[in-house]
């Protein structure tokens, strides 16, 4: 383990997150001046996509970072049954899994299982498929629908906070599975499907439309639901950045694109690959 991730172990995620949230909530004309201009132009943040084009149009830094785009932005792949990407981002791993096992980084992998916090939840994805798609912090922070499905469960699971970064990824064991999370279960056309939306350090809060804001416990929260979605529709976000995980069953027979590999560059929309029901 490097000192970047060694550090990380012993730095207090959750107070850090914390007093990160409320500074990004703050309403204070100078707090949220000051975080925004920083942050723009530190990651070299463009708003010609978004419905608000200038930096003084934002109530807060939340409110910047989880900004809306222009309609029609984003372009949603129509292939049928194709899976898209949930968000922008990068490609971290995408593939099949194996065993009860996913792909985190070269030389590491985690169990199902244990990233969905449910034994039977983990049988049923054993041999299906995976993609995960890490947010950078100058990326849209949207999280969307990759498939048609009606959300029948929620699943907040207390975790840790460590970065995910590639670096993080490649050194902590079990990442995805060890930091805090929301896990989103489906019935889809192919069956179960599932979107996981984990956690970092300094992410301050996870929501989805079903849900709003998750308020964080150290107990896993469950809620059913009956709320049904279109593939494109929005799903939640982040309140700083982090990485969505899209979790397809055997019986979706995913095919993955030839050109979606480990660094791939995606838009929320793009064709990721396709399930053969």
């Amino acid at each position: 383990m490097n000192v970047f991730t060694t550090l990380q172990q012993f730095v207090p995620q959750q107070k850090i997150s914390k007093v990160a949230g409320r500074l990004a909530a703050s309403r204070h004309p100078w707090v949220k001046r000051t975080f925004i201009r920083s942050f723009a132009k530190a990651y070299d943040v463009s708003l010609d996509e978004y419905e608000r084009q200038s930096l003084n149009a934002y109530e807060s830094f939340n409110d910047f970072f989880t900004r809306e785009l222009q309609d029609n932005a984003r372009i949603i792949d129509a292939s049928i049954n194709g899976i898209v990407s949930p968000a922008d981002g990068m490609i971290s791993q995408l593939g099949q899994i194996h065993d009860h096992k996913l792909l985190q980084a070269k030389g590491r992998d985690y169990d199902i299982g244990q990233l969905l916090a449910d034994s039977a939840d983990g049988d049923y994805f054993a041999d299906g498929s995976f993609a995960t798609v890490y947010l950078a912090p100058s990326n849209y922070h949207r999280v969307h629908m990759p498939f048609d499905g009606i959300l029948t469960k929620t699943r907040y699971v207390p975790g840790t906070l460590f970065s995910v970064n590639n670096t993080t990824a490649a050194n902590v064991p079990d990442l995805f599975a060890r930091n805090e999370r929301l896990v989103c279960l489906f019935d889809t056309a192919y069956g179960k499907a599932a979107v996981v939306m984990v956690g970092a350090m300094i992410v301050a809060g996870i929501e989805t439309v079903a849900t709003g804001k998750i308020s964080r416990t150290d107990d896993i929260q469950e809620a059913d639901h009956d709320m049904s979605f279109k593939k494109g529709d929005e799903l939640g976000r982040f309140y700083l950045g982090s990485t969505a995980i899209v979790v397809l069953p055997k019986a979706a027979k995913t095919d993955w694109q030839d050109t979606m590999q480990h660094g791939s560059i995606v838009q929320m929309g793009q064709l990721l690959g396709s399930a053969k029901i």
